[in-house]
């Protein structure tokens, strides 16, 4: 039996999420079931690096699997994207040790939440940036990202059904890209909770707009409550760029 790690990207906009539920498309359920034509029906459990939510793009998720198959590694990715459908792409295939697991050896991610400034509706940006008509300051933004750098509390900034019980991430970068009219924010660390790179963009929407004031941040990562923090942002403006090891 071997262990095989797979780099895929994929267009959230089609799924349900990552993770398999019931009655429902998701990333997890197609990759098994391209594995399971492949080994002859038999079922093949595929581990990912972690869920991503209904909407929610993939440009380096970390998937692994074992199987008992003599394919050569070069084929593997040939043969899993022959299977797959349109929106996964299976990016890279590589021989791991059998102890390796996706989402308990990764040491950080990178996400990018991508923006579209725009006062016009563009129908090719609407599944894949979070369409933002109204002003913003972007000095004020990038002033209150620095109060999420460094290790902190999160609480505040994930979703209350978050069963986590350690709410402590450390980030060791925020940067913004402004291209043209798409704002993209990026957000590196040694890992997020549940909706976390989302409410952090959307608090820092507010404080763009000037709802909130950039040292108010410190105070709402000490009161640890979701409550005070600002509001989830769109799922299809989020992006899981890339997964350390």
């Amino acid at each position: 039996m071997q262990r095989y790690k797979c780099i895929i990207s994929y267009d959230g906009s089609g799924f349900s999420g990552y993770q398999v539920q019931p009655n429902k498309r998701t990333v997890q359920l197609e990759l098994e079931a391209a594995l399971a034509k492949m080994h002859k029906g038999e079922p093949v459990k595929v581990s990912g690096s972690g869920r991503t939510d209904a909407g929610v793009h993939a440009k380096g998720q970390v998937i692994h699997f074992d199987s008992p198959l003599a394919i050569p590694v070069e084929r593997w990715e040939v043969a899993l994207n022959s299977l797959l459908p349109e929106d996964i792409s299976v990016l890279s295939v590589t021989k791991v040790d059998a102890a390796f697991h996706a989402r308990f050896d990764a040491i950080g991610k990178e996400y990018r939440y991508v923006l579209h400034l725009s006062s016009i509706h563009d129908p090719f940006q609407r599944k894949y940036a979070c369409r933002y008509p109204y002003p913003l300051n972007l000095e004020l933004m990038r002033g209150a990202s620095k109060y999420f750098l460094g290790t902190h509390d999160f609480t505040s900034f994930c979703s209350a059904k978050t069963e986590v019980v350690d709410k402590v991430r450390t980030i060791e970068t925020i940067d913004f890209h402004l291209e043209g009219d798409l704002l993209t924010l990026r957000f590196v660390g040694n890992g997020f909770l549940y909706n976390m790179v989302r409410i952090l963009v959307g608090t820092l929407l507010a404080v763009g707009s000037g709802e909130v004031k950039p040292e108010e941040i410190p105070v709402i990562l000490k009161k640890k409550d979701r409550r005070f923090a600002g509001k989830t942002a769109p799922a299809q403006g989020l992006y899981l760029w890339e997964v350390f090891y």
